[in-house]
């Protein structure tokens, strides 16, 4: 019995370190959501932008913890949710093996997000994780094991909706903006924008933390109510301090090391962005990101973000929108259930082959090897603080800007700006 508790613990310790892991790279993969406009508008310098971002992703992730109950009863069926019995695990099941799924679906969160980020495609940190927990619980328990009302409630009709109202939104409001403001002088209007820009990211990063460090939350209390270490009623009342400020660091911190790759595509890539248009897009994404977390709902703030950029640039006479970096991001939105899913899935079934701790240890050395191959390979070509606003490569349309004379994998240079395909000089990693 002992063993087996001290090989539970062990497992235990390193899901809560991998979902601090998933909960930085979900903080520099969404960086760009709050400041990828504001500083591509030079209304903040980039570092002075990622670390004000920071600071109000650590004080939003303490403001609610809706998403985060919202996480623990919404995606997977492990545990009982109403009745005598809730938060007991279901029948059939044991705490490691429970454990073990929700590991794995960390991990295939993580990779999915460091594939995209690499790639520059500002895909779902959200979706990610629920498609990794998704693969997990398919794999181990069968199509049972996946609350399958609640992943379509909470996660996918909110994905399917949000760019869309988002796009609408900042459309509307940005074609406001410049009807409003069309007798101004463009300098004075520009330099008036950029200190609005600057509370309007301000506000999508303190929403983003509101939201999105909950997520993390969320799975460090599953992982504790299965082994008995919280209850679940007290859930929705709050939850253990170390939890929170562990989580509010993990992405406080992955927020000021900045997602330089993914700020530059949605800064760059999408459309050439003035300030008015900036600050639509910011107040539009963090109207729409505050509503869905005071209702629980799991939105993916990459997803508004996007949409409301693109609603700048169609609210905007004249405005050009690149929209071939559109549909490679709509695919990566599109793929990024199933592939973190099947990814999910793979590492349920590596850990579970190889026994329970054996299992537990092999998964996170995977991890760990995966992700530092994968930020090696960034930086082969590096893009940060000091070329993250240089002008966007029109031929190749790749985020690694045109003087570095190294090239982004050919599944992201690929396609021109126009559509067609790069030529022998396209560049790739």
């Amino acid at each position: 019995m002992m063993k087996d508790m001290s090989g539970e613990t062990l497992i235990l310790v390193l899901l809560v370190i991998t979902a601090l892991g998933f909960d930085f790279t979900n903080g520099f993969h969404d960086t760009g959501n709050a400041m990828a406009t504001s500083i591509a508008t030079g209304a903040l310098k980039p570092k002075v932008a990622v670390a004000l971002s920071a600071t109000l992703n650590l004080v939003g992730a303490f403001l609610s913890v809706e998403v985060a109950a919202t996480i623990t009863k919404e995606v997977l069926n492990i545990q009982q949710t109403s009745g005598d019995d809730a938060g007991q695990i279901v029948a059939g099941l044991t705490p490691t093996t429970a454990l073990l799924i929700i590991f794995a679906g960390l991990i295939g969160g993580i990779l999915w997000n460091l594939f995209t980020w690499l790639f520059g495609l500002p895909s779902s940190s959200s979706h990610a994780l629920f498609g990794g927990l998704i693969g997990s619980g398919i794999a181990a328990i069968g199509l049972s094991g996946v609350n399958w009302h609640g992943v379509f409630a909470k996660i996918i009709v909110p994905a399917l909706l949000a760019p869309v109202i988002a796009c609408v939104v900042a459309a509307c409001g940005t074609w406001l903006v410049f009807a409003i403001t069309r007798r101004i002088a463009e300098g004075r209007k520009e330099q008036g924008f950029r200190y609005g820009q600057i509370a309007s990211a301000s506000l999508v990063s303190l929403a983003h933390g509101t939201g999105d460090a909950q997520k993390t939350m969320g799975v460090i209390a599953m992982a504790l109510i299965v082994t008995g270490h919280l209850d679940a009623s007290t859930v929705s009342h709050g939850l253990p301090l170390w939890v929170v400020a562990s989580c509010a660091a993990a992405i406080a911190i992955g927020t000021y090391l900045g997602g330089w790759r993914i700020i530059r595509t949605l800064g760059k890539g999408l459309v050439e962005i003035s300030s008015p248009q900036g600050m639509a897009a910011e107040a539009s994404s963090a109207a729409i990101i505050l509503t869905s977390s005071a209702a629980g709902m799991a939105l993916s703030t990459t997803q508004v973000a996007t949409g409301s950029i693109l609603g700048s640039g169609v609210g905007k006479r004249g405005a050009q929108v690149r929209w071939a970096v559109a549909g490679r991001m709509a695919v990566a939105w599109l793929t990024t259930l199933p592939a973190a899913g099947l990814v999910g899935a793979a590492s349920f079934y590596i850990a579970h082959l190889l026994g329970n701790v054996a299992g537990g240890i092999a998964i996170f050395v995977l991890l760990v090897a995966a992700s530092a191959y994968m930020y090696w390979r960034a930086q082969q070509n590096k893009i940060d603080a000091g070329n993250v606003n240089d002008d966007w490569d029109e031929t190749t349309g790749s985020i690694v800007p045109a003087d570095l004379g190294t090239i982004v994998p050919t599944a992201v240079a690929g396609e021109s700006a126009s559509g067609t395909t790069a030529g022998p000089t396209a560049r790739s990693v």
